[in-house]
């Protein structure tokens, strides 16, 4: 097929700049020292990189190179287009017989080109019988980068022939050509119903949150408390915050917040921020950002806004933030599942910013498991709370967003390879999580009964636990029916406690199996006093205690028994509690948690969490007017009204990964014997 092109269209504006700590200038998180380290930058070398070295600004044009998508059945190329693609341009289009309708009239295609890849079948194809290759129509694009949707001024088809204005744009559905058919396609459908006060104050609280970068939404600061004379970093814009406010927005109908989001971070990636000259790793998402205000160079009282990101070089405790690059691809899939706008994430600074973020993480280490390994702080639980290692939640988020990455990734030559270790990595991770975190009764009683210093392939207990590791807290606890995820494994240490957000999202991502799935709910339900209490939800239970508190958390006064995350109740989680529920057919329980939280959550001006056992004191130290505990309750009423919506952002098992294992490629014997194959009939319930 002949290739025509169309146009990536960035719609923010060229009078900005992004603040920056590094001398070596760099685009996409790409510096220019390292543009021969990784297949992720080959097709990028024709871009132009310049230099700022005499000052902490660098100047940003905001102009997001757009790409050239060539329709062919392998898309295996991409093209940078010229440096001043931000001008209004003429482009190819193609011809198309109207299906007989009309004769020969010739009108602009929005086409969405079919990608390679097996895993989504949302895009329409243009079949060779519908196109004249030998006539191409030039479409003009108005408004270059400052563009919402995309504005067709005119279409001519030859020097007295001029389509007008007003007249459709035809869209393509498998071989025939029907305007009727497109109408409201990939348009947000927005669900009206009655809408209670609280929920009218918390969209009003949800509204003054938003942060703008050059007169567009970029996001929503994580608090907004007037009463709050010292912010700290709550002032600031959290990848990991906006999550929720995100999806808040898009079940609304309200788009452009998320895409501008979506895209100025992605402009923030690997600026190489460093704490004591040591820079992050390539790919790296910053934990927040900030809109500034700083004087214009060389001119008396004018002042422009930056961008200044936060890598963790000013965070407490200075620690990483791990899972902003996972929430960054999470919410990119959810993007284009609700909008239908999956233009955005091929994008090739889309695609190069989601391969960055894969080859960090799958990047070769001396770690032997399939679990990421991260220090304390690098999660939603941002302190130190003994989850250093393997913890439960950066594993089901890695999880999801390597399912999102196979998604959404253009298969080609320079990609192949990195679907293969995706594919890799989730087979092994799924059975790592599903075999070895997971307990019940069942198995409870089994790791009561492990022997010790088992040295073998055969070994049952292959991490060396100690028997007297289980909790007496946990002998009682633990229901008949149900259990859950544990929180972490490393060797001789098995953290039992609860967490609520790594077991939720294990069952929207599938995780763990159907079986495990439920039986985490039938654990919540039944414990439903110790997780809930009178505010939901608990973010780990128990909470560490005595000596036990002041060893594992060095005596945080913070983080005390039964507060913030030590055991605190955050409202932010009922989303996904939610998610989970209408997963597994049970929104019954959702709808109960949402209940209960909404008799307090306005009244006590919407807190960020709540302290005591039962959460009935508002924090001790909680921001009031927290954003994600008001988008939290605002995305969990409209996903149970709309439950359809909610089946966009969940997975379902897929059973092929499960018949892959890496072990099976190895040449020798001892590679091939893997446990899981012993396992097979557990991992496939």
């Amino acid at each position: 097929m002949s290739g025509s092109c169309c146009i990536g269209i960035s719609n923010m504006k060229p009078c900005c700049r992004i603040l920056i700590g590094s001398k070596s200038c760099s685009f996409f998180g790409v510096s220019s020292r390292k543009l021969n380290n990784h297949s992720v930058v080959d097709n990028l070398s024709k871009l132009q990189f310049k230099s700022t070295r005499k000052r902490r600004y660098r100047s940003c044009s905001s102009r997001i190179v757009g790409h050239i998508r060539v329709i062919d059945q392998d898309r295996r190329a991409f093209s940078v287009s010229d440096p001043n693609w931000g001008q209004s341009k003429v482009f190819s289009g193609v011809y198309i017989n109207n299906g007989g309708r009309g004769g020969s009239s010739r009108r602009g295609v929005l086409v969405v080109p079919k990608v390679a890849s097996d895993f989504r079948n949302h895009s329409t194809s243009v079949e060779a019988n519908n196109i004249n290759d030998k006539n191409f129509e030039r479409i003009y694009v108005q408004g270059g980068f400052n563009v919402k949707p995309l504005v067709i001024e005119r279409i001519e088809t030859g020097p007295n022939d001029v389509v007008k204005e007003d007249d459709p744009i035809v869209g393509v559905t498998g071989s025939n050509v029907n305007i009727d058919d497109l109408k409201g396609l990939n348009e947000p459908k927005v669900f009206e119903r009655e809408v209670s006060e609280i929920e009218k104050e918390a969209w009003r609280l949800l509204q003054d949150s938003v942060v703008t970068y050059c007169g567009n939404p970029v996001g929503t600061l994580a608090a907004k408390d007037p009463a709050d004379k010292q912010p700290l970093n709550y002032d600031q814009v959290f990848i990991r915050d906006f999550v929720p406010s995100a999806l808040a927005f898009l079940l609304k109908g309200e788009t452009e917040i998320v895409k501008n989001f979506l895209l100025h971070t992605l402009q923030l990636q690997s600026w190489e921020k460093t704490v004591d000259c040591h820079s992050p790793g390539q790919g790296l998402m910053p934990a927040s950002f900030k809109v500034r205000t700083v004087p214009l160079d060389g001119s008396d009282g004018s002042f422009e806004e930056v961008l200044d990101p936060d890598f963790g070089e000013s965070a407490i405790g200075r620690v990483a933030p791990v899972d902003s690059g996972l929430w960054w691809i999470i919410l990119l899939r959810a993007y284009g599942k609700i909008t239908g706008d999956y233009g955005l994430q091929e994008r090739v600074d889309v695609q190069t910013g989601i391969r960055l973020i894969l080859n960090l993480c799958l990047s070769d280490g001396f770690d032997m498991f399939p679990t990421l390994l991260v220090t304390d702080g690098s999660c939603m639980i941002d302190r130190r709370m003994g989850i250093h290692g393997h913890p439960l939640e950066i594993q089901a988020l890695f999880y999801s967003a390597l399912r999102c990455s196979r998604e959404m990734l253009i298969v080609n030559d320079n990609t192949k390879n990195l679907v293969a270790a995706i594919n890799n990595r989730l087979s092994a991770l799924s059975f790592h999580i599903r075999e070895y975190y997971w307990v019940d009764m069942k198995k409870i009683n089994e790791i009561y009964r492990y022997k010790t210093e088992e040295y073998s392939t055969d070994a049952i207990n292959k991490f060396n636990i100690y028997p007297d590791q289980i909790p007496s807290w946990l002998v009682d606890w633990i229901p008949e029916e149900g259990g859950y995820l544990i929180g972490n494994l490393q060797p001789a240490h098995m953290d039992f406690r609860f967490f609520t957000l790594g077991n939720l999202w294990a069952i929207v991502s599938s995780l763990g199996t159907s079986n495990q799935n439920e039986g985490i709910l039938n654990l919540i339900e039944s414990k439903w006093d110790d997780l809930m209490g009178q505010m939901p939800l608990k973010i780990c239970y128990p909470a560490l205690e005595y000596e036990e508190w002041r060893i594992i958390t060095g005596g945080d006064p913070k983080n005390t028994p039964w507060s913030y995350h030590n055991g605190g109740s955050w409202p932010t989680l009922l989303w996904q509690f939610t998610l989970a529920c209408i997963k597994m057919g049970k929104p019954e329980l959702a709808q109960k948690a949402v209940a209960l939280a909404e008799k307090r959550l306005a009244a006590d001006q919407w807190p960020e969490y709540y302290d005591t056992r039962n959460g009935r004191f508002i924090g001790k130290q909680s921001r009031l007017f927290q954003t994600w505990t008001i988008a939290g309750f605002l995305a969990s009423k409209m996903l149970l009204e709309n439950p359809q919506r909610a089946s966009l952002l969940f997975w379902e098992e897929d059973y092929e990964l499960l018949q892959t294992c890496v072990c099976a490629l190895g040449k020798t014997g001892g590679r091939r014997k893997c446990s899981r194959f012993n396992s097979r009939s557990q991992i496939l319930v």
